[in-house]
């Protein structure tokens, strides 16, 4: 396991450079999850460190795998200055350690809601996942152990969060492109629906 996290710590070093902040959280029963800061220009990235500890396991298994299955990490990234978004750190922790607390698999497509604004006046009490390989890439690990996937969060309003339960995840990510929305603004309003 810390083998696992040095590697994923190496590897958002490699992609991000030096972290400017870091913070544990620990939840009963589950290991601990740390949030990195890195801060670049205009723009902080907020990375979990500690979620690809252990594989993901399908809730509806009998027993946990310890070698198989997908591992992953969170990257968030906002404009800098806007807002209070220092508080993320929290929530942030909060769904990295779900698949420990609740045995969810974080897949691409997959909405995550902490039922409380991410920030200070943030709009959003939830995030889209996207798909990784971007912003950070994918770290392979010594087989048979699957890749840590690092998966880029985009907050979503709650209408939007509605409504990409209908549409799905590719049909609301279309509609951000097509108004030409900026998911690093921590105060934007959400997107039109109608």
């Amino acid at each position: 396991m810390a083998d696992v996290l040095a590697l994923v710590e190496a590897r958002l070093r490699t992609a991000l450079g030096e972290p400017d902040a870091r913070a544990a959280v620990t939840f009963l029963g589950t290991d601990r999850i740390e949030v990195l800061r890195f801060t670049d220009g205009d723009v902080v990235r907020y990375a979990t460190l500690g979620m690809s500890a252990h594989p993901m396991t399908d809730p509806t298994a009998a027993l946990a795998d310890p070698v198989h299955g997908p591992r992953a990490e969170l990257v968030l990234s906002v404009r800098v200055g806007r807002a209070e978004t220092d508080k993320v750190l929290r929530p942030l922790a909060v769904l990295a350690a779900s698949p420990q607390v609740e045995g969810l698999v974080v897949a691409p497509g997959a909405s995550l809601d902490t039922g409380e604004p991410l920030w200070p006046e943030a709009q959003f009490t939830s995030v889209l996942v996207a798909e990784s390989g971007g912003l950070v890439e994918d770290l392979e690990l010594d087989d048979p152990m699957d890749p840590v996937r690092f998966l880029p969060l985009l907050p979503m309003t709650p209408n939007e969060a509605a409504w990409k339960r209908v549409h799905g995840a590719e049909a609301l990510q279309e509609r951000w492109l097509a108004q030409g929305t900026d998911l690093r603004d921590p105060l934007r309003r959400s997107v039109p629906l109608d």
